[in-house]
């Protein structure tokens, strides 16, 4: 029996959430596992009608799930950050989801932006350090408003956050098994304190894997083989901030928002699940979004818990309808409306 918490959140979360839950529904018939939801309505609706964002008990409630599915989070009427920092953010830090694990994947008949390359091309994984960097918000403002403002935002690394983060990469490539290759992302040339101890403590741990090829890229560079050449990355880990543009771009490159999922883990306790496109407001209520990105955040839920077979089934399934069934990954534009696409992956479930 799985304990698992829903937040569908704002805008078309909901939508998304729906059908996922839909083919976890399914797939649970299929090969015989339990589990439960409990539904939380944090967001913005919840925010705008009693002040209140994540309280302290919901948190503490969230903790003993054994995952949190998760929807979207951002409302158009509510301040920019908001609700990012108090319900996001603070589940990732107070949890310690200190993993967040970016598939970058273009699955067949699936339109990828890049020239001449396909889904023998794009296939690596984005491990970004989740609870550290720049996200920690340490600093602050002086003289603000005036000529003489200065604002400071501080880069805050440790051994343990990088270290641990740094073995997941490798026992994700060496899972895997394709090309055993872990590159670092960093900017070591520049960042001469922080990432030093990202390349010291990386080379440290890669003695650990004498099997796996321990590559090095700056951050620059990254950005521009993720594009030339894409094939030649394996697994890339990072730190929070490097990790959340590139992934944005693997987004990109494996055809869109509508595709891409991500897992905030914490591989000793509670982790999170979801899409990775915002809620979409303007398209809320008009069952035109595309929950692919959804279903695969309840595929990488299924992997997590150890439900293996269940969680290729639904990989299986996905494949088959991007491939055979779906004309586009933009909103309104898919030939199918959410609710069609969900129905068309559970009849796809093998």
């Amino acid at each position: 029996m799985y304990n698992i918490a829903v937040i569908p959140g704002d805008g078309t979360g909901p939508e998304v959430v729906r059908e996922g839950l839909k083919v976890l529904k399914a797939v649970s018939e299929k090969y015989q596992f339990n589990y439960e939801l409990t539904e939380y309505d944090f967001g913005g609706e919840r925010y705008l009608r009693t002040g209140e964002i994540l309280p302290k008990e919901g948190l503490e409630e969230l903790g003993r799930y054994d995952a949190i599915y998760l929807g979207a989070i951002g409302h158009p009427d509510c301040p920019p950050g908001l609700l990012e920092k108090g319900i996001l953010l603070t589940i990732r830090f107070e949890l310690d989801l200190y993993i967040n694990l970016r598939p970058v994947k273009l699955y067949p008949g699936v339109e990828c932006p890049l020239k001449d390359k396909g889904p023998e091309d794009i296939d690596f994984v984005v491990v970004r350090e989740n609870t550290e960097d720049l996200y920690v918000g340490a600093g602050g403002v002086y003289k603000k408003g005036t000529d003489d403002e200065i604002a400071v935002q501080e880069s805050i690394n440790t051994r343990k956050g990088a270290e641990r983060c740094i073995r997941f990469a490798f026992e994700t490539a060496k899972a895997r098994n394709r090309q055993n290759k872990v590159t670092l992302c960093a900017k070591t040339n520049v960042l001469t304190f922080a990432h030093d101890l990202w390349e010291r403590t990386f080379y440290e741990v890669s003695e650990e894997y004498p099997d796996i090829t321990a590559d090095y890229a700056h951050i620059d560079a990254t950005c521009m083989w993720m594009v030339k050449n894409p094939e030649w990355f394996d697994v890339i880990v990072t730190t929070n901030m490097f990790g959340d543009i590139i992934t944005d771009l693997g987004a990109m490159i494996q055809g869109g928002m509508g595709v891409a999922a991500g897992g905030n883990i914490n591989p000793e306790g509670t982790s999170m699940f979801e899409p990775i496109g915002g809620s979409a407001p303007k398209y809320t209520g008009q069952n035109v979004i595309n929950p692919i990105a959804a279903i695969a955040s309840c595929q990488m839920m299924l992997a997590q818990l150890g439900e293996s077979q269940a969680a290729d089934s639904v990989e299986r399934a996905v494949v088959e309808v991007v491939s055979n069934k779906m004309v586009t990954m933009d909103a309104g534009k898919m030939g199918h409306s959410t609710t069609e696409i969900g129905d068309l992956v559970v009849q796809a479930l093998t």
